[in-house]
């Protein structure tokens, strides 16, 4: 199985951060907790890497933490900080700007000296169905920005006012051409940040099933009553075709769905 899929919104999206970078203070890179490092996307890193950027760790909730730290120390430096976050609960707006802000304590303080308040601008940044528009919307403390529980929802920036001086720019999740590392992109489109359409999910599931075997193997028995194969679960499920055969393609998209529901647990591929 080979993934690619880079639509031209996305590469309309590349060049509108590239060219708006220059009026952001911080950029707010959003990364999926489930796969941390494979969420980075190489042309994003290149173009926010002189500028602060917070990695906001998103849906947290269904992370496996123990994993998890082992990678938080990639995420910390002079010019960059992290938070741990889950975009779906409300209440978490003030915490975040406050790590916006630390990271543009420079420019505050400036301004501060000169008796006029700073106002920050920060960009969100992320791969497609990370959590993107979702967090927006927790900053701005109502639904302002599109989302959508697939890839590709937020087709064009937008400027959004979230209060006390402070300003974000939402932008659609963008992956990169040419994705050489097909491990990577097997765990983009196991999280959902790739076109379903445009994936064979018999091989994307019995995809997933080998990576859990081999990192969680008691959440796939427990979940799938000790069957570890799409052949056995579909049996398990008692999903068959009206011919009577075995129904991979339902039973194929029901273990990918388990997985990005957080069904079989918390989880943590990289």
């Amino acid at each position: 199985m080979n993934i690619n899929w880079f639509p031209g919104h996305m590469n309309k999206a590349l060049k509108d951060i590239s060219d708006k970078l220059k009026n952001v203070d911080v950029v707010t890179y959003i990364l999926d907790a489930r796969i941390p490092v494979s969420s980075l996307n190489p042309t994003l890193s290149t173009l926010t890497q002189n500028k602060p950027v917070l990695y906001v760790l998103n849906k947290i909730d269904m992370a496996d933490t123990k994993i998890l730290n082992k990678f938080l120390p990639k995420f910390k430096g002079d010019k960059s900080d992290y938070l741990l976050f889950n975009s779906t609960l409300s209440g978490k707006a003030d915490v975040l700007l406050g790590k916006i802000k630390s990271l543009a304590k420079a420019k505050i303080e400036k301004y501060k000296n000169k008796g006029i308040k700073a106002s920050i601008r920060t960009m969100v940044v992320g791969i497609p169905n990370c959590g993107k528009s979702t967090l927006v919307n927790n900053l701005c403390k109502k639904a302002k920005a599109i989302t959508g529980n697939k890839a590709g929802v937020t087709k064009h920036g937008l400027w959004l006012p979230v209060g006390d001086g402070v300003e974000v720019y939402d932008t659609p999740g963008t992956l990169y051409p040419n994705i050489a590392d097909q491990e990577v992109a097997k765990k983009l489109a196991f999280v959902g940040s790739v076109n379903d359409d445009i994936l064979d999910f018999v091989e994307l599931a019995s995809e997933l099933l080998k990576m859990l075997n081999e990192k969680y193997p008691e959440n796939v028995k427990m979940r799938y009553n000790g069957e570890t194969t799409l052949e056995g679960i579909a049996k398990v499920r008692k999903y068959v075709t009206v011919g009577g055969e075995t129904d991979l393609e339902r039973t194929a998209r029901s273990v990918v769905d388990d997985f990005r529901k957080g069904r079989l647990g918390k989880i943590t591929l990289d």
